[in-house]
């Protein structure tokens, strides 16, 4: 059983977070849903969920979403996917039902760029994480000592999750022929501050996919949604004036 968030009314969008967990897309669920149905939902392992044994892959994860939106009889999904939620997005529409209309991919890991490698985020404590994923860092770094107990325990299983569907690494050296089946319009936005995955390795996600453009976000890192929600928005919100049907 997927758990997910359903708000708002209109045109839908999936809302697929990325490794810092649920409570990162969490807020601008709520922009989004002024604007449309958003179903946002959690992959299992993060937020204490369960997570079938089989179910290790970012490709397990889209086929899990793929049915997802055949389960709500949703059509004319516009996803939208952060970092290993764009990855996830990204195979979805390389596998499309005809139920996708619109890809928006956010700072999006999973293609091996050579020169251009993913940071390796494992090893590294939040204040090192915030470092590389934040514009302006001082106002987003998370001491986990002084956080509640109940918080502590969500961010260590958060961790464990991501740790499961990246065991591989954070790259698929298979995905790039699959990004050229996408026959949807896509559009990959990118924290111009992002250095967990930088703008050059944005760039060349956007080159491998037929057709997509792509767009810098100023005062920006790894995670817009965080950091610059409002930004983030009006560039959605642009790409599907575009592509409305």
């Amino acid at each position: 059983m997927i758990s997910f968030e359903d708000l708002g009314a209109g045109r839908p969008f999936l809302l697929l977070h990325g490794g810092g967990g649920p409570g990162t897309v969490a807020g601008f669920a709520r922009l989004l849903a002024a604007h449309g149905r958003v179903i946002a939902p959690v992959h299992p392992g993060f937020n204490g969920t369960e997570r079938a044994d089989g179910l290790v892959t970012m490709r397990g994860l889209a086929d899990l979403y793929l049915g997802l939106l055949e389960e709500l009889d949703l059509r004319d999904v516009v996803v939208v996917g952060n970092s290993m939620g764009g990855w996830i997005g990204a195979e979805m529409a390389a596998a499309d039902t005809g139920r996708i209309s619109g890809l928006v991919l956010v700072n999006s890991v999973g293609l091996d760029v050579p020169g251009e490698p993913v940071a390796d985020i494992f090893p590294l404590s939040p204040v090192e994480l915030a470092k590389l994923s934040f514009h302006d860092p001082a106002r987003f770094a998370l001491d986990p000592a002084t956080l509640p107990e109940a918080q502590r325990v969500v961010m260590a299983a958060n961790r464990a999750a991501l740790v499961v569907y990246g065991a591989a690494g954070m790259t698929d050296p298979t995905l790039r022929d699959r990004l050229s089946d996408i026959a949807v319009p896509t559009v990959v936005l990118w924290g111009e501050s992002d250095e967990v995955v930088t703008p050059a390795y944005g760039r060349e996600f956007a080159a491998a996919v037929p057709g997509a453009s792509f767009r810098l976000l100023p005062a920006t890192g790894h995670v817009p949604q965080v950091e610059t929600p409002e930004l983030l928005l009006a560039a959605v919100l642009d790409f599907v004036g575009q592509t409305a049907q």
